[in-house]
C-alpha cells in the first residue's frame, strides 16, 4: 500500500483546520495511508531568519523517513492542473518509499531541505496561510487520488 506523509511546520491548528484535515484524511479509507505530522516552528526574531530556517530544516529532516520521496510545497515549485497533479502523484508514488509532502514554516525552507527535495509543487501564485495550505494540499491530494482511481469526486468542466 502506498503511503503519504504530509509534514508541516507549525502547531495547534485552529479547530476549522483540524476538522477539514480530519475530513479529508478520512476519505482515503484503506486505499491510501495518509498521515499529517507536525514539527515545531523555530523561534523568530530580528536577524535570526537563517538560524530559524536551519533549525526547522533539521526538525523536518529528523521527521522524514530515510526512504521518503520529499516534495516541497513551495511558491517557486511547479504548478499543476488537477489532471497533471494526478499524473505527478502517480509518478511520485511509484518512486518507492513513502511520499512526503512538506509544508515549510513562515520563511519557507533552508538549503538542507531544498537539497533533500526530489520535487517541488506550487499550490498557486497566491500566498496562503500555512494552516490553510494543509487543507488545500489534502483536498488536492484527494482530488488527484480520485482521478487516478475513477472515484466520483472530480467533475470535468
Amino acid at each position: 500500500m502506498s503511503q503519504v506523509l504530509i509534514l508541516a511546520v507549525g502547531q495547534r491548528p485552529p479547530g476549522w483546520v483540524s476538522t477539514a484535515c480530519s475530513d479529508y484524511l478520512g476519505r482515503f479509507g484503506r486505499r491510501l495511508k495518509v498521515e499529517l505530522k507536525e514539527v515545531a516552528p523555530a523561534r523568530r526574531g530580528g536577524a535570526q531568519r537563517t538560524a530559524a530556517l536551519a533549525q526547522e530544516d533539521a526538525r523536518l529532516m529528523a521527521a522524514l523517513p530515510g526512504s521518503a520521496f520529499p516534495v516541497l510545497l513551495d511558491p517557486r515549485g511547479q504548478m499543476f492542473d488537477s489532471e497533471r497533479l494526478a499524473q505527478a502523484l502517480s509518478g511520485w508514488l511509484a518512486q518507492g518509499g513513502p511520499l512526503a509532502l512538506v509544508i515549510g514554516g513562515a520563511d519557507g525552507f533552508g538549503p538542507a531541505m531544498r537539497e533533500r527535495a526530489r520535487a517541488s509543487w506550487s499550490l498557486s501564485p497566491l500566498t496562503f496561510p500555512h494552516m490553510l495550505a494543509r487543507v488545500v494540499v489534502l483536498e488536492q491530494l484527494y482530488r488527484a487520488f480520485s482521478l487516478l482511481h475513477n472515484l466520483p469526486y472530480h467533475r470535468e468542466h
